[in-house]
């Protein structure tokens, strides 16, 4: 029997079961597109939940105001995963009280209290601080070039630039860097679903963000932490220390994790598709369009959890009850054939895919995307511009994935830079 064919036999018995480790997106989008538009799942630890398999139910289901983001409201399930060890893991996601997980006039209020520090003018004025970091880690490049030897590029490029970025942005001091690194990739890391990690996380939370805000408190500055600790909206609300704490956790977390994967995939990309990087360098095919077409085949968030449904909603024949999870599968809307074609797992920047729906729609649209392309736009053409004779250390089976469901990008990558 295939694989194929023992995981759709397996989800006719019941719900299929996602991979913790997110081995390979690709496939698995394939399997349970065999399986329908929406079809019942498993998330790691047995929690059930829709996964839509197609762009336009995905869609659909993100700008129906019948979908909540609040579980404390809207999930039948959610004093289970306060519950069950084995679904506490979950509440890292869910758990939390910031623009991610709240929904309506909640939602509302919440964004309307920390917008204001995600401005066009603060993006653009990070510019030159990008390019600086960017031209500091490519001077270090050049020291591992002359040596001849491999190197990682996440962890000396596509990771230390936004996680610079970042940190400098939210005002984070030296020695609480690597504890934020520390505690997102816990945070990220889905093959270890167990009660212990999930503590341990959880610890992490209530230590490092405390922390960070109690040295704000105590040395502010002219950072964006600073600024949330002080925001007041016009009639005096505020963030709460819960909000407050949570809302840190999105902002950097997301502010930089993604952004690591965005640039590590498109390197990956362009190397493994070398009459593209040509083009580009060319100027036949735009960085902008590189991009885009890296956050549509290659999302930086394959799934992201969980939405709910309010009410009954149904999509495309498929009912899914009021109170139930909605799993949003950025990877399998990149891969449907109805939107993009039968190549739609295939690379390809001439492609223009600017519809994808990688940093969200509507109202919670990611509100760090701006400064995302801005890093993005300045280290991938920096970065070829220095080293155009860079190539993979090993072919496309020498890289292996994060161990994560949620996050798409790689744990090592390893070039040869000259």
């Amino acid at each position: 029997m295939s694989v194929t064919e023992e995981h759709v036999g397996a989800a006719a018995a019941g719900p299929y079961a996602i991979d913790p480790f997110g081995a390979d997106p690709e496939a698995e989008c394939t399997r349970l597109r065999e399986l329908g538009t929406v079809v019942p799942i498993e998330l790691p630890g047995g929690i059930p939940a829709w996964a839509p398999t197609t762009y336009a139910a995905l869609r659909a289901l993100i700008l129906d105001p019948q979908v909540s983001k609040d579980p404390r409201k809207h999930w039948s399930r959610f004093g289970e995963a306060t519950e069950k060890p084995e679904w506490v893991w979950i509440l890292g996601w869910v758990g939390v009280v910031n623009m991610l997980s709240t929904y309506g006039t909640d939602h509302t209020r919440l964004r309307k209290l920390v917008a204001p520090s995600f401005t066009a003018r603060r993006t653009e004025s990070m510019r030159g601080r990008v390019e600086a970091v960017t031209e500091e880690l490519l001077e270090k490049l050049e020291v591992a070039a002359e040596a001849g030897a491999p190197v990682d590029l996440r962890s000396t490029y596509a990771h230390p630039l936004p996680m610079r970025i970042i940190c400098e942005l939210f005002g984070v001091p030296d020695h609480l860097v690597e504890a934020m690194g520390t505690l997102v990739a816990g945070i990220i890391k889905t093959s270890d679903p167990s009660p212990e990690h999930a503590a341990y996380v959880q610890q992490q939370v209530a230590t490092v963000l405390p922390a960070l805000i109690g040295h704000r408190i105590e040395h502010p500055g002219d950072d964006l932490t600073t600024e949330l600790i002080k925001v007041r909206a016009g009639d005096g609300d505020r963030l709460s220390e819960e909000e407050l704490i949570c809302t840190l956790l999105l902002v950097i977390g997301a502010g930089f994790e993604t952004t690591v994967n965005l640039i590590g995939n498109a390197v990956v990309a362009l190397l493994q598709h070398p009459e593209q990087l040509a083009a580009v360098r060319a100027g036949e095919i735009t960085w902008d369009a590189v991009v885009d077409e890296v956050l549509r085949v290659h999302p930086s968030i394959a799934n992201l959890p969980l939405r709910f449904a309010v009410d009954d909603v149904t999509v495309d024949g498929v009912t899914i009850p009021a109170g139930e999870a909605i799993l949003t599968t950025y990877a399998a809307a990149s891969y449907d054939p109805a939107q993009y074609g039968d190549d739609a797992t295939v690379f390809d920047a001439r492609r223009g895919a600017d519809d994808h729906l990688s940093f969200g729609i509507g109202v919670h649209r990611c509100i760090g995307a701006p400064l995302a392309r801005v890093e993005a736009l300045t280290a991938l053409p920096a970065l070829f511009e220095r080293f155009p004779e860079m190539r993979l250390a090993s072919g496309a089976d020498g890289l292996r994935q994060v161990p994560s469901f949620i996050a798409y990008g790689w744990e090592q990558i390893p070039v040869v830079l000259r």
